[in-house]
């Protein structure tokens, strides 16, 4: 759907509607505002509303997580509507464009707007749940002082105001429109919320905002923004990364009807024109000549995968150490039975739906721009633009669109994107929209590395681990994606070595490292960053320890649980609902244990052999993300990152040869297919501990389940993913 838009800013909503705001300030404070002049008067003159109520009990609830399809826009708002004690059915919400001041942005994030590794609900739950109940209070305060009666005899119903001794209630749009507001109260504290026996939102499956438009078409994404007077760009990319164009001849592109310009940029040549599609076409009628110095010229995904092979088990390399407890050298030893084994996982790309874009309108001046871009990171592309252009963050009018996925595509990845869709823009005088093709993605996609795993481990008298070694040969993703963020001198990159440390299950001594290998591709984040691949390999591994110590994969996993209730309780959940072990003929359950930060869970598969390949035909999941706050949203994150991680194990692979990705679209980077989708269960394991992610649980029990059960039917366990194809 493509669109003519306009956005309102907050000030100008606040200021048509005569709205009652709070402004959360970096002290931690609430400041209340009626309208554009006091609003600008608060927080050293910037209004920063999570909330505003206007006289006709319209409410906006302002959020600064970014949504690209897991349900922000509906869990965060929730958080403040239960403490401020709203009418959800008067509640609209609204994502955060900008937010130079830091009030809305990550804690886990540095105060940033970016939203990734599951952190929006864990870092936001205690602030906005203070902020909305600051907001309440000053109702409250507000009402009674109007009233002229105490204000521990005033109480709230949802979206009213009462006070029961009189019988007297107001709206909180009423008090919205009231002459005076209090302006400050005294400070909320945790001891000042609602017990969880009193909620009524958190915890309900509220239908999601966003639904809706998106079911009828009329959600709006950047790919759908049209501007006034605006031109399309498509690119003609560099074949390998670091190369660079010369045109031979660009006379048949200008030839073409439409077409308005031909822009060489420095690593691509686009091509400009009143239509998209003409773009595509002057695009494919360029000559251009490419350099062949590039070191990726020689980089080969297999012969990247051998070098990692061979580095994990080369012991005189330099490790960079993850985890570190007890002594392990010792242990591995000591003359015990040293169990040692493998496994490798190889490239895949994000495959997210909507195609990466972006529309940039730069102003006259070359100094300022207006905006339109999904990005998992607000903060992020607002400080591109401004160095882009070289000027202030309060020059760039961002205009946060929300994603058709995002799945780590859509974080640091706008310094490329971004950055030509401005110099374009800078260049013709005009706003120009960026659109990559599929295969221009594919083709130029940021990757989740290939690793290579050696796991080493020797058992204790009880047959449980008494130490073990988990070893993983990658490139640092965090080096290339994010190097202000990379530490040469520890050389920790959280994004390939979370996970490997292993403190839910009882080994007293473990040691896991990295062994840093040559970047040979682009690299990023991608779902569940390195849970996913550490937890592939440690899952398997557990399987054959099972096996080697005389036990079997339930009793070996209870035993390294025995100090861990939360992990027990998950554990045992799922063997029930899936009567582990009971398969109808032809069929077998695999187990994999999976933690994500504070999340914890446990998949099972059921798996067939069907020729050369395999069916999943069932799988059940008991996930323990401790408070939830929007059920129905949180099984379905965790059932599409299952279905991500199988979509992952079975045929996802991209490979690159002379630096050139050889994938090119959905044809050849072959995603999971409907008729192939498992069925799926999943419970939700109430522990009252606090609140973490669900976008990424998924994905790290899902590949050992399957191999494991695959182990059963065959004896012998997929040590590399993908796996290969699925049957039936």
């Amino acid at each position: 759907m493509t669109k003519q838009i306009k956005h309102p800013t907050r000030r100008g909503f606040l200021g048509s509607a005569g709205a009652l705001g709070f402004a959360l300030l970096g002290s931690g404070s609430v400041s209340v505002f009626y309208g554009v002049a006091n609003a600008q008067e608060t927080s050293d003159g910037h209004v920063n509303a999570w909330v505003s109520i206007s006289p006709d009990d319209q409410i906006i609830i302002y959020f600064g997580a970014a949504e690209m399809g897991q349900g922000v826009n509906t869990s965060l708002p929730m958080i403040v509507a239960e403490e401020l004690d709203a009418d959800w059915e008067n509640v609209s919400v609204k994502q955060v464009d900008t937010d130079l001041e830091k009030v809305y942005g990550n804690a886990r994030f540095g105060g940033n707007l970016f939203t990734a590794g599951s952190q929006s609900i864990e870092a936001y739950f205690k602030p906005l749940r203070l902020a909305g109940a600051t907001a309440r209070r000053i109702l409250i305060q507000t009402t009674a002082e109007h009233w002229g009666v105490p204000a521990n005899e005033v109480m709230t119903e949802p979206g009213v105001v009462l006070h029961p001794a009189s019988g007297k209630k107001m709206s909180y749009g009423e008090v919205a429109a009231l002459p005076s507001l209090v302006t400050s109260v005294p400070t909320v504290t945790e001891d000042d919320l609602k017990p969880r026996d009193k909620w009524r939102i958190i915890g309900t499956d509220i239908p999601r905002k966003d639904i809706p438009a998106k079911t009828q078409g009329e959600a709006i994404y950047s790919i759908d923004v049209v501007v006034p007077d605006m031109l399309y760009a498509a690119q003609l990319l560099a074949p390998v990364e670091g190369e660079t164009p010369t045109i031979t001849s660009d006379v048949a592109a200008r030839a073409i009807a439409g077409v308005t310009d031909v822009i060489v940029l420095k690593y691509s040549v686009a091509v400009l024109a009143t239509s998209f599609a003409v773009a595509m076409v002057g695009r494919d009628a360029l000559e251009v000549d490419w350099s062949e110095t590039s070191n990726f010229r020689s980089a080969d995904s297999a012969k990247e995968l051998e070098d990692l092979s061979s580095a994990v088990d080369d012991m005189t390399r330099n490790p960079a150490v993850w985890e570190n407890r007890g002594d392990v050298d010792a242990a591995l030893s000591n003359g015990g039975r040293v169990h040692t084994a493998h496994f490798t996982t190889e490239h895949v790309y994000h495959a997210q739906m909507e195609p990466l874009n972006a529309v940039a309108s730069v102003d006259a001046d070359g100094k300022g721009a207006e905006v339109w871009l999904g990005t998992q990171g607000q903060t992020i592309s607002i400080m591109v633009a401004a160095g882009v252009l070289g000027t202030t963050p309060d020059r760039i009018r961002f205009h946060a669109m929300q994603m058709g996925g995002g799945f780590g595509r859509r974080t640091v990845f706008a310094r490329e994107l971004l950055r030509d869709a401005l110099l374009l823009s800078k260049a013709v005088g005009r706003p120009v929209k960026l659109i990559w093709t599929r295969e221009d993605d594919v083709k130029n996609g940021w990757l989740r590395p290939a690793t290579a795993h050696r796991l080493e481990a020797v058992l204790d008298e009880d047959g449980g681990i008494a130490a073990m070694r988990h070893r993983v040969a990658s490139p640092s993703v965090v080096a290339f994606a994010v190097p202000h963020l990379w530490d040469p001198e520890s050389r920790r990159d959280s994004l390939v070595m979370e996970g490997t440390e292993c403190n839910d299950y009882n080994i007293a001594d473990l040691r896991s490292e990295q062994i840093l290998t040559p970047r040979r591709s682009r690299l990023s984040a991608w779902r569940a960053i390195g849970w996913g691949p550490n937890l592939f390999a440690r899952e398997c591994f557990m399987d054959e320890l099972a096996e080697i110590s005389g036990s079997d994969p339930v009793a070996f996993r209870r035993n390294l649980l025995r100090n861990n209730k939360r992990g027990l309780d998950v554990l045992n959940a799922v063997i029930a609902m899936s009567k582990f072990g009971q398969t109808p003929e032809g069929r077998a359950h695999g187990l994999s244990f999976a933690g994500y930060k504070n999340t914890l869970a446990v998949g099972v598969a059921e798996v067939s052999k069907v020729g050369d390949g395999f069916r999943v035909h069932r799988f059940w999941a008991a996930v323990d993300p401790g408070i939830v706050v929007h059920p129905q949203g949180y099984k379905a994150q965790t059932e599409g990152g299952i279905l991500f991680g199988l979509s992952s194990l079975m045929r996802e692979r991209t490979t690159f040869s002379g630096g050139e990705i050889e994938q090119n679209n959905f044809y050849d980077y072959e995603p999971i297919r409907m008729n192939e989708i498992p069925e799926i269960e999943v419970h939700l394991v109430e522990s009252g501990a606090s609140p973490s992610g669900g976008g990424e649980i998924g994905v790290p029990m899902t590949g050992a389940a399957v191999a494991n059960a695959l182990r059963v039917l065959t004896g012998t366990a997929p040590r590399n993913i993908p796996f290969g194809d699925i049957a039936g």
